[in-house]
């Protein structure tokens, strides 16, 4: 056998055996008969290099790999060391996975707490978010809020790293904030659906009326319900929108057909009233022509006819009644006086109660022929005249003045 070949870190010796020396002693990798003894130590110094290339490729990989891969290799490897058939500084490579293997380890420790760190943010950001939904529960700003919930919704499913419990806790708490706002605004439309529909049937019976009052000719009362109708209508409510938009074209125009006759009527009625003012008029030309001291009989004759005339032409504008009746009561007074005067009358009734009989009078008939024209305003207010002309005149008879 050839003599001894040693190295560094191992030796084959004259049977052939290789060794290799590690800080525990020597430990038999093989057997070399291929050769001369310094080949065989090249050969096995030249695999503990290859195996020294791959430490080299994890400690340049150590830095920026993915640590658990590293750590992974870097033990796999270590495990071989030793049983590693080569000669070469194996405590060495031992000692340098050592290194990368701790390097792997504060680097998986730091990115454990950059990964507690960002889920206690997550966790927190998350909290936010049930807290603004908790307070959004008892809103009644039902569209914006539902589309903030939606908003919120999109935030929470872009927020990740949150352990699956503290995730499944909060998102329950979320969950149970957005189904009583969803409750409550469900109820809330239930509500205002029941109300508007109510709404809706109030406006049907309104409009069914108005359109049986179009054709009235009662112009006073039906306008007074037609006011008491819109003040139902605005009472009633709101029906939904196409509803209620079709309810009130009919309900106008049921309404706007009614006052258009009632204009019509009241412009017609305007002209004759005027014609009859300016008929009157004439009578009253003609009766103020009347001179009693001249024809007493006569006068007597005149007027009368000029009063049966007088009633026959009918009404005239409010504004003109007063002082086309106090003119003819002017030309009652001066016959009248003139027949006192012609033949006296022997009577104990005062002046003062002779004008409220006279007054009386004039109002009865006023109040009588408001009835027959359907004036309802003037008939009270004629009749309110007139009661209180009575209580002065019973007040005067009592009295004797």
């Amino acid at each position: 056998m050839p003599e001894t070949a040693a190295a560094a870190w191992g030796r084959i010796d004259e049977h052939g055996t290789v060794f290799v020396r590690t800080a525990q002693g020597e430990r038999e990798i093989g057997s070399w008969q291929a050769g001369p003894p310094t080949e065989g130590i090249a050969y096995y110094e030249r695999r503990f290099e290859d195996l020294a290339a791959e430490v080299a490729v994890l400690e340049a990989r150590a830095a920026n790999a993915d640590p658990k891969a590293v750590a992974t290799a870097a033990r796999k490897l270590r495990s071989v060391l030793p049983e590693a058939k080569v000669i070469g500084d194996l405590d060495d490579l031992h000692r340098r996975l050592g290194t990368v293997l701790e390097g792997t380890e504060q680097r998986l420790a730091a990115r454990a707490q950059e990964r507690a760190a960002a889920a206690t943010a997550a966790a927190d950001a998350k909290r936010l978010l049930v807290e603004e939904a908790q307070r959004l529960a008892t809103s009644e700003e039902w569209r914006a809020t539902g589309d903030r919930f939606r908003a919120l919704v999109e935030q929470w499913k872009a927020i990740r790293g949150v352990d699956r419990k503290t995730d499944s806790e909060l998102w329950e708490a979320f969950s149970s904030a957005r189904r009583e706002f969803d409750r409550r605004r469900r109820t809330h439309f239930a509500e205002l659906e029941k109300s508007r529909e109510a709404a809706a049937e109030v406006k049907r019976r309104l409009v069914a009326e108005a359109q049986k009052l179009t054709d009235s000719t009662e112009w006073v009362a039906t306008a007074r319900r037609f006011r008491d109708l819109m003040t139902e209508w605005k009472q009633a409510g709101r029906a939904a929108r196409d509803a209620d938009e079709q309810l009130w074209a009919a309900f106008k125009t049921a309404q706007d057909a009614f006052f258009a006759r009632r204009s019509e009527s009241l412009s017609a009625r305007d002209s004759e009233m005027k014609a009859n003012a300016d008929a009157k008029e004439a009578l009253l030309g003609e009766a103020e022509q009347i001179d009693p001291t001249k024809d007493l009989d006569g006068a007597r004759k005149r007027l009368r006819s000029i009063h049966d005339r007088w009633e026959k032409i009918g009404k005239v504008p409010r504004e003109s009644m007063g002082v086309l009746e106090d003119r003819l009561a002017a030309v009652e007074r001066k016959v009248r006086d003139a027949g006192a005067t012609a033949r006296p009358v022997t009577t104990t009734e005062a002046p003062l109660v002779i004008r409220l009989r006279e007054s009386v009078q004039k109002l009865e008939a006023r109040l009588q022929r408001a009835r027959t024209s359907g004036d309802e305003k003037l008939a009270s207010e004629t009749e309110s005249a007139l009661q209180t002309q009575r209580e002065w005149l019973a007040q005067a008879e009592q009295s004797g003045s």
